[in-house]
Formats: structure tokens, sequence, C-alpha cells
């Protein structure tokens, strides 16, 4: 009654029993009575709730200085040295915000000013963020918050309901329906975007390389690719340090946010240095707060954490032993009908008719809320809200997987 009286009715809460969460610590939350829960779902802290390095580098710089970029600083160049060196080479500018929204909101801009277009072509259910401009092509947020003008939607490339050597040539050719439908309603495209796991779509990872035709396909129409990297980047794939990798594309422009700081605020753009040239020069960039000396340091940790924990290569492993326990696990449960993703990055579809490959919403949201019964956290995404979400932090060992799978075991035969 408080939350609501204060905070309004646009915030949504998790479960249908929602969970007081007072205090986090690696990958375990813990409730206001002390019950402790499993976090397979938050890549915002994709380091540990709490990482102490983290942490340090956080208020050992705030006792020093917090101010704005307008300064000269050390910390702020370390930083962006030290993240495009895990780059491809032709990405070798960045620019920094304080959320994954404000990235893609400067990607938009910077697109705009590079093609002299508006058209925006993003998958069919999207999510990019939240200013005004990014909501135009999140469809995600719902029918309720409209779509722009300027922007088309496409199919996700889905590899379970289209032989998998069709996906990359029919994602490219949905790609170039759109950029045709824009041009002929006298709209210039300027850039597709791309989540490189598809999260919101229903986690779609392989097979690799998909991508290409699509981006093949906007370049040659005059417009850009910007790979939005807020979930599936900084290492969380396993096989590459970014999701783009995977696909051999060279995007224009990549987006960064969510576990870039571990939770504190942090965002930005990775750029080729002449998508910036025309859009610097006519056009002064200022973020009070991005880029600031903690967000330096806690970014500086964070690569710091992932270089020495081999955290990239645990994400691998781990990730591969987790798909396995839950292909394992869909022998005896006939609803799990697809198990998917890379790395710390899972979808599993939950489906009513294996063989029809019927979405089944009811009995995923039943899973989810009876997950958070037994002490464990995740959620559901997908057209449908049939795909559990499964993004742990990536300190996710074995042994959490199986604490994990020994719960949806159990409200599975609960079911």
């Amino acid at each position: 009654m408080r939350r609501e009286e204060a905070l309004g009715p646009a915030y949504r809460l998790f479960y249908e029993k929602p969970v007081h969460i007072v205090r986090g610590e690696g990958v375990f939350l813990y409730d206001a009575d002390g019950r402790r829960y499993l976090d397979v779902y938050n890549n915002v802290a994709s380091m540990g709730h709490c990482q102490p390095r983290v942490v340090d580098a956080i208020c050992n710089q705030i006792k020093q200085l917090n101010t704005h970029t307008r300064y000269l600083g050390e910390g702020i160049v370390d930083y962006a040295e030290r993240l495009l060196a895990t780059f491809p080479a032709p990405l070798a500018h960045a620019m920094f915000t304080c959320t994954g929204s404000e990235a893609n909101d400067l990607a938009l801009r910077i697109a705009r000013a590079v093609t002299g277009g508006t058209g925006v072509i993003c998958t069919a259910l999207a999510y990019h963020g939240v200013t005004a401009a990014v909501t135009e092509f999140s469809p995600s947020l719902g029918a309720h918050v409209n779509l722009g003008s300027h922007v088309r939607t496409v199919p996700a490339p889905d590899a379970y309901r289209a032989p998998p050597g069709e996906v990359a040539r029919r994602f490219g050719q949905d790609v170039q329906a759109a950029i045709a439908d824009l041009q002929r309603h006298g709209i210039r495209p300027a850039m597709l975007i791309a989540d490189s796991i598809f999260s919101s779509d229903g986690v779609f990872s392989g097979p690799a390389g998909f991508l290409k035709p699509a981006v093949d396909a906007i370049h040659e129409a005059g417009g850009i690719f910007v790979a939005d990297e807020v979930q599936s980047g900084f290492g969380r794939t396993g096989e590459a340090m970014w999701g783009f990798e995977r696909h051999e594309v060279e995007p224009d422009l990549v987006t960064l946010g969510k576990p870039m700081g571990n939770g504190f605020p942090m965002g930005g753009v990775i750029m080729r240095p002449d998508m910036i040239r025309e859009f610097g020069a006519n056009a002064r960039y200022f973020n009070t707060f991005g880029g600031n000396p903690v967000a330096a340091a806690a970014g500086l940790a964070v690569l710091d954490c992932l270089r020495d924990e081999g955290l990239q290569d645990k994400a691998l492993k781990v990730g591969e032993y987790l798909r396995q326990a839950l292909r394992d696990l869909s022998v005896e449960f006939a609803c799990i009908g697809d198990v998917r993703g890379v790395g710390l990055f899972v979808g599993v579809e939950i489906v009513s008719d294996r063989a029809a490959r019927t979405p089944d919403a009811t009995t995923t949201a039943c899973i989810v809320n009876g997950l958070r019964e037994k002490g464990v956290l995740i959620s559901a995404t997908g057209p449908y809200v049939n795909v559990l979400k499964v993004r742990p932090p990536m300190i996710f060992a074995p042994e959490h997987v199986d604490i994990f799978v020994e719960a949806m075991s159990a409200v599975l035969r609960g079911l």
C-alpha cells in the first residue's frame, strides 16, 4: 500500500507474491526475513551482487572526487582505453552515458546525422530503452506504447520454429522487406538495431552468423547497424566478449549498459571514428553523470574481475553444463520444448504440445512462481511469455546450476 501511494501505478513487480529483497551477496539475494534466494535472472550484477572489488573501487573514488567529464581526468581515459581494447580495431571511440536507454538514444542521433535518414528497423518484441525516442522502437513495452511511423519491425530469427539453415536467409529477407517498405513511404533508412541475443524476443542465439545478411542489407541501403550489447556483452556468451562477434559482423555503433558497472549506473556507445566525425563537429554532447570518475572506477573494476577471474571462459563452461542439465530434465518433462542459448544466457521454451510447439504461458507462469517459492528467482520472456529467461551472475558455478535444476524438477513434478 505504501509503495502504491508513493510510486503510483506504472511500476510493476515480479511474481504473484512479490519478494522484499534487502541484501545481496554473490549469486544470492536475501529477503527481509533472512530467506536466501538463488538469483538466476540478473545480468546487472554480472560479477555478483556487492562484488567486493567493485564496491571498494566505488567507495574509494567517491571519497576522493566525483564530477563531470568537462575537466581533465585520468579515470575516464584509462577506462575508455581498456574498454576499447576489447573491441575490434575499427571501433575506436567511446562516449559515455548513464543507462542503456541513453546509449540507444545517442546512437539514434548519431545514425540520423550520419545517414540523413530517420527509418529504424528492429525485431518484433525488441526492448531498447525508455526515452521518448527509444520507446518508439521498443515494441516489447506493449500495445499502449506506440511505435514511431518511421519504425518497421521484423520477426525475430527463431531457429526453434524455422529450419536452422533458413534463419539467416529469412532474417535477411525480412530486413530487406522492411527497408523497401520504409523507402516506399519516402523514409530513408537510418539504422537496424538488434540485441545480439534477442532477449525480449525469446532468446535466439544460433546458428552463429545469422545476422550477416541483415547487416549487409542495411549497409547496402545506406543505413548503419547498431549492436545493442546491453544483454549479451561483457563476456556473457562465453564464446566472445561481445555478442555481435559470434556473427562475424562489424557494427557501426555498439551500445552498452546494465552490467557495465555491476549495478552502478553506466552506459555507453562505442563507434567507428567516422561515425562521430560529422556529428561531433556540429553537435556538442554533454552528459552530467555519464563517464564520471566513480563510474570509471566501477567500470575498470568490472574489467578487472572479468580478466582476473576468467569469467568469460567460466560462462562458456558453466553455461554448457547448465544447458545439458536442462536438456536432461526435458527427457522427463515434455513441457520443455526447447533449451537454447549460449554461455550464461539460456532460454527454455515451455510448450503444451512438443510436436506442435504450442506455447504455454500458463505453465510458464506456474514455473516462475513455483521456483520463487522454492527460493530461486527467474523470469519469462518472448511474444507468448513462455520462455524462461535464465541469465544468472557470471560467477555461477556448477553447484548453483544443481540447486536451480533440482528446484526446477521439483516444481515440474508438482505441476
